[in-house]
């Protein structure tokens, strides 16, 4: 029995101590970290599974967007320009490529692409995010151009103003002439086709395309005129032709050779105003039409053979027949798309359908968006993880950057307010605690004296004082802080001065006399009473007036909102959350003046409550004692 309890015991101290062990290695493991000089990182999950974008089709390496907000980064911690941003593998060592599209610390908003390799559908792929490193020097152009893979031929950001679109693949394929931006597209800057202000592509060899070759078109569109056949991309050669439009709000994909056109079949049609994600691919034998993802329609046809430049935005001879950059004769220009475009790409592949989910899922603006894209919370350098208090002092640190003069203004108001009424909570609560320990000095005195109160017969005030000679210096000291010592003072003066007033020699108190003392005492109530209550209306003016004066910074707060909103056009959550955000704070700030200010003066309320009942409590008795300590000869 001895053998096998030991042998037990053994058991379970191996189990403890491998136990221990891999704990302490899966620890260490978790709290890695890549460089020792960024302070800051997060986990970044991309979840193609059920619970995130619900893709089942293959996906391979993808570049995928990170939105950043002030939901889940330290703008503040980071570098102005973002710089100190890196992206890391999950084995927490190798480097990912990435490009930062836009970084703004003032809207608290910024949109990086993260090469991710071998995305899985139906998985979860984790990586770092790094930041807060001061003295980090941004990525090199030619890195950031290693954010996508070798058959990405073209992508347009649109982040330029007044400068035709920059290629930010590796392949340089600049566009021949800018276009008009637009501010809030659905992924930073964009820009808006009025009909007549195509974008020409020039030819080159990585956009050159021979017979049955395969390719892949995508661009993120919001038509806004879908009544008219109007072209997205079109490229021509030598009778040989391929266009994407929208016809009567129907997508197409059509190619045209001296055989003949083939175009893909309609599906539902379009409707204005809406970003939606279209995508076709030509694999050698089958042109197929995406829609946010989904299969729109396929058609059995092959690309031509075409070398030459291409149109955004419309169809035309494209200026530049030659391969070189020029920019299109508006006039010459057919099929014009009206609306706007962002997020252009193209492929020297045809890629698998879960690459283009992963982009329409991803990119947008949808419950999936949020889904497929995950932050986790910030860690230290330490390797812990960052406590709540912190967080959310991060937090309202970056909704700070967002408030208006007026919002400042209403937060200054409110601070003052609240150090007002904490200056009168604690000057209060001293108070009141000298008088609850004056008064129980006092009260220990006044049993003695209450026996025998023939000592106020004397007309000696430092016997009064000294409650008959038994009280010592410090507990007078004590007995000063407390109204029921005044009030006994009070009594003690009146019963005095009756004594020195006397006449004939004093014979008592009469009932008259006896009344007039009550309303000495009851005077001296009053003034006692207002001495504790005094200075607690600033309390009362914080309850009060700090909600509506949160309330007023956060309607001014929201009214600028809008306006501004309405001014710029851009109506999306990136530019509403922010000023929302902002003015919310005005509103907290008067609530963080009103509560603590509700409790404090309802405890201090009680308090004085007590007080004031054991103050009356005393004047019965006194009154009555003297009564029966100094009864009329004449009664």
């Amino acid at each position: 029995m001895g053998t096998a309890i030991k042998r037990a015991n053994g058991g379970l101290f191996k189990s403890l101590l491998w136990g221990m062990v891999a704990a302490a290695t899966m620890s260490c493991t978790a709290h890695a970290w890549w460089n020792a000089e960024w302070t800051i990182r997060k986990k970044i999950t991309v979840d193609t599974s059920d619970k995130g974008g619900g893709i089942t089709a293959p996906i391979g390496t993808a570049t995928v967007l990170i939105r950043l907000h002030d939901g889940d980064f330290q703008f503040g911690s980071a570098k102005p320009d973002g710089s100190d941003i890196r992206f890391v593998a999950a084995d927490d060592k190798t480097p990912l490529s990435y490009q930062i599209e836009a970084f703004d610390n003032t809207l608290n908003e910024a949109f990086v692409w993260v090469k991710v390799p071998d995305l899985k559908p139906g998985g979860k792929a984790e990586i770092w995010l790094y930041y807060g490193d001061e003295k980090a020097e941004a990525e090199k152009p030619e890195d950031a151009k290693k954010t996508y893979d070798k058959d990405t031929v073209l992508v347009y950001h649109f982040g330029e103003r007044n400068a035709a679109a920059a290629d930010s693949s590796s392949s340089g394929n600049t566009a021949a002439n800018a276009g008009t931006p637009v501010e809030g597209s659905v992924i930073g800057g964009g820009v808006r086709f009025l009909s007549k202000n195509a974008i020409a592509i020039p030819g080159s060899p990585s956009l050159a395309w021979s017979d049955s070759s395969s390719m892949t078109f995508s661009a993120w569109i919001k038509p806004m005129d879908v009544s008219a056949n109007v072209v997205l991309f079109s490229r021509h050669e030598q009778g040989n032709s391929f266009v994407i439009g929208i016809d009567a709000g129907v997508p197409y994909a059509e190619v045209k050779t001296a055989s003949g056109s083939q175009r893909t079949p309609g599906g539902a049609a379009l409707a204005t105003g809406i970003w939606r994600h279209l995508a076709v691919t030509a694999d050698g034998t089958k042109i197929t039409l995406y829609l946010d993802g989904e299969s729109y329609g396929a058609a059995s046809a092959s690309l031509p053979a075409l070398k030459g430049p291409a149109l955004l935005g419309g169809d035309g001879p494209a200026a530049g027949a030659d391969g070189a950059a020029a920019a299109p004769d508006a006039a010459a220009i057919t099929g014009g798309f009206v609306g706007e475009m962002d997020e252009v790409e193209i492929s020297s592949i045809a890629r698998p359908q879960g690459f283009l989910q992963l982009a329409a899922f991803g990119e947008g603006t949808g419950d999936k968006a949020a889904k497929i894209v995950t932050a986790g919370n910030d860690e230290t350098s330490g390797g812990g993880s960052e406590n709540e208090l912190t967080k959310h002092i991060s937090l309202i640190t970056d909704i700070s950057k967002s408030l208006t003069p007026d919002g400042w203004a209403v937060i200054f108001l409110c601070t003052l307010l609240a150090v007002v009424g904490w200056w009168v909570t604690v000057m209060k609560l001293l108070y009141l605690n000298k008088v609850k320990k004056g008064t129980s000095v006092f009260l220990k005195e006044w049993e003695h004296l209450s026996a025998d109160l023939s000592v106020l017969d004397h007309g000696d005030e430092e016997n009064i004082k000294s409650m008959g000679g038994k009280a010592t210096a410090k507990s007078q000291k004590l007995m000063r802080q407390s109204p029921i010592y005044h009030i006994y003072k009070i009594g003690s003066e009146e019963i005095q001065h009756r004594i020195n007033n006397a006449q004939e020699g004093f014979n008592g108190l009469s009932g008259r006399s006896m009344q007039a003392i009550r309303a000495t005492l009851d005077g001296g109530l009053v003034r006692e009473v207002q001495r504790l209550n005094s200075n607690l209306v600033f309390l009362t003016i914080g309850i009060s007036g700090g909600p509506y004066l949160g309330l007023l910074g956060t309607v001014i707060g929201v009214m600028i909102t809008f306006a501004v909103i309405a001014k710029s056009g851009a109506v999306e959550v990136n530019s509403i959350a922010p000023g929302i955000a902002g003015a919310l704070l005005a509103t907290v700030a008067g609530l963080a003046v009103a509560i603590p200010a509700l409790f404090a003066y309802s405890y201090i309320s009680s308090r004085i409550k007590d007080a004031v009942n054991d103050i009356t409590i005393f004047i019965d008795e006194f009154v009555a004692k003297i009564a029966e300590a100094f009864p009329s000869t004449h009664d």
